[in-house]
């Protein structure tokens, strides 16, 4: 499998392109705002018009964009992927989405011919950059089997989590507890600088602790300097836990952190914050 149609270049999206070009993969890439194909179509990748451009010929068409109805249109409206894809494409959305959605795509890509597998990622865009992102898979193993190496190309750690929408299930669970991290890394920072600390040497005794973590270690340091260069924007985090949240609500589930994590994420959405990455979460805390 080397001829791949990419729909989505955000900031997840350019670099996966990039490294799938690296990895030798032929990649026509399509962008809503046509302009971010640019530094793609430099680096070799052809240009398409449409998603139905982009999966022309491809064996395997990836899509990566903000929610489920941007989804919906990619794949199912005008110039959309399954007026362009021949029978047998395998559409990998690697989008994070409803997981009921996606059983429901499934079936309407089923009836054109076309295969689909769902593989949200984590590790946001210092993984995306670095081809070390974590990929949640679900879908029918054997189809996952014939696009392992469009994930081994993008992700360090591809775990087939079960049948599809599995994968959008996983997600829902890593951004539930990520967003509790987030939050917690904040509340220390503030009561370290509410105690009249040095944050900086009170981050570095508790780094290698029992606390340790990829958000203390990666985004700790700019709630300290009040600056959230976009890693992951905390409004797509928000649209996630309202996944999440509606998943536990069908599941009879409480989740009360992540209710007070989406809480605190309105407020700062209604702010004017939602563009800054999550780590903007310490401001609801310096807000009061």
């Amino acid at each position: 499998m080397r001829r791949i149609g990419f729909v989505g270049l955000g900031t997840m999206g350019a670099p996966m392109a990039r490294n799938l070009l690296s990895a030798g993969f032929a990649v026509t890439v399509h962008n809503r705002t046509r302009v971010k194909e640019e530094p793609l179509a430099a680096l070799g990748a052809a240009r398409a018009a449409t998603p139905a451009d982009a999966a022309r010929d491809a064996e395997a068409v990836v899509v990566i964009v903000s929610d489920t109805p941007d989804v919906e249109q990619v794949l199912f409206g005008p110039g959309g992927v399954v007026s362009g894809a021949g029978p047998g494409t395998v559409v990998i959305d690697m989008s994070t989405i409803s997981p009921g959605a996606t059983r429901s795509f499934g079936s309407r890509l089923a009836e054109a011919g076309l295969e689909l597998v769902d593989a949200p990622v984590s590790g946001g865009s210092e993984g995306a950059e670095a081809a070390t992102l974590t990929v949640m898979v679900g879908g029918d193993p054997t189809v996952i089997g014939r696009v392992r190496p469009v994930f081994e190309a993008v992700g360090s750690k591809v775990t087939h989590v079960g049948p599809l929408g599995a994968g959008q299930a996983a997600k829902a669970v890593n951004q539930v507890i990520v967003g509790g991290m987030y939050l917690a890394v904040a509340e220390g920072v503030a009561l370290a600088e509410g105690s009249g600390l040095d944050v900086e040497r009170v981050l570095e005794a508790i780094g290698s602790g029992a606390c340790r973590s990829w958000v203390l270690e990666n985004r700790s340091r700019n709630m300290v300097e009040r600056r959230h260069p976009l890693g992951f924007r905390l409004a797509l985090h928000r649209k996630d836990l309202g996944i999440a949240l509606d998943e536990a609500r069908r599941a009879n589930v409480n989740l009360p952190l992540s209710d007070l994590v989406a809480h605190l994420e309105d407020r700062l959405v209604a702010s004017g914050l939602g563009d800054q990455d999550v780590s903007a979460l310490m401001e609801a805390l310096r807000k009061g």
